[in-house]
């Protein structure tokens, strides 16, 4: 029940028989059993699974209550969480391949920040001067950030990005609060469609980018080819 997890299954060669209609990477025909908040339980018990596996931050608790399986849920609020989880789960599948990314994972964790701007898919005004700090922006009306305490966060910060310290994890914002001189706008890809609806960004008058939301979110094996092309310089075969 979470896209993350679903990908980084599959591409271990696990065999996943359910998946959520937003489990889009990779292609494929697992049934479709509904949203991560919400799910078709008929079907999902119709699947005679073997385990149920959920995140504490993307499912709801009835989802593990209601399911009548063996439940597996991970709580991934750092890429610091990923390796332990990874490890974990290797140890219930029996998944020797988990395992090896999880030992990954952890060399990404204890790697030094990079820097540079990583994972920007295409520019909409450059900075003029030096960026003290990043709004990174998952929707709008209302408009909506994340916080550092959050996976995302943790992205940012391991890439170099200077994530503006708001206390919340997924706070409402104003951007009359921002010095427009020295804040750089990452607009994501999703939640929000923002690369398809852009319009209005520019009169905001900050310096902003497009980024690509996947690499900086779907923790498993997306985040961690991601991490490693931004922070080693290679790209990564799982």
């Amino acid at each position: 029940m979470v896209p993350s997890w679903t990908e980084t299954l599959l591409e271990a060669g696990v065999e996943v028989v359910g998946r959520t209609r937003f489990c889009i990477h990779p292609p494929s025909s697992v049934v479709r059993v509904g949203g991560t908040k919400d799910w078709k339980l008929d079907r999902v018990r119709s699947l005679k699974a073997d385990l149920l596996v959920l995140d504490r931050e993307e499912n709801p608790l009835f989802m593990s209550e209601d399911s009548g399986l063996p439940v597996w849920a991970s709580h991934i609020r750092s890429l610091e969480n990923v390796a332990p989880a990874l490890r974990d789960l290797s140890g219930v599948l029996g998944c020797g391949l988990l395992r090896d990314w999880s030992a990954r994972w952890e060399a990404v964790a204890a790697a030094p920040a990079s820097d540079g701007f990583p994972g920007i898919v295409e520019w909409g005004r450059r900075p003029s001067s030096e960026v003290r700090s990043v709004v990174y922006v998952i929707w709008r009306d209302p408009w909506m950030a994340v916080g550092p305490e959050t996976f995302i966060g943790s992205v940012l910060a391991k890439t170099g990005y200077p994530v503006f310290g708001f206390a919340e994890k997924y706070p409402v914002v104003d951007f009359a609060d921002f010095d427009r001189s020295s804040t750089l706008l990452l607009f994501s890809s999703e939640p929000y469609p923002f690369l398809r609806k852009r319009e209005g960004l520019a009169e905001l008058g900050f310096p902003y980018a497009f980024v690509d939301g996947e690499s900086f979110s779907w923790f498993g094996v997306r985040a961690l080819r991601f991490l490693e092309s931004a922070l080693f310089g290679r790209c990564s075969s799982l």
